[in-house]
């Protein structure tokens, strides 16, 4: 499934532009960077509160497919300008990490 399909399926806003197209093949949840970078694989959605310029460090490094922020936590501008130049996809949702997560267990 696409990045665009799943925000479609699970009723995601989008906060940046691109990379709409990559493949969501699993999920993963976390908010210690550090942990999920190195457990997090390629294609991952990635469910979190971490809405900084190292979140979006971790989602290039990790080659995720895209990042959910949970429960409306906010998007800083300078991680928002630089998603834009990674091409990193950064969505958001009023749900919590399990809730979304269970959603994307049953689509994959």
């Amino acid at each position: 499934m696409l990045v665009k399909e799943l925000k479609e399926k699970l009723n995601l806003t989008s906060l940046t532009n691109g990379g709409d197209e990559k493949e969501v093949t699993g999920g993963y949840c976390g908010d210690l960077l550090s942990w999920v970078m190195s457990r997090a694989t390629e294609g991952d959605c990635w469910f979190t509160v971490m809405g900084n310029i190292n979140a979006v460090a971790v989602a290039v490094l990790t080659d995720c497919a895209c990042i959910v922020l949970t429960e409306n936590a906010p998007l800083d501008e300078n991680a928002k300008q630089r998603a834009g130049l990674e091409g990193v996809s950064i969505l958001k949702s009023e749900k919590n990490a399990y809730e979304l997560a269970s959603e994307l267990s049953r689509l994959i």
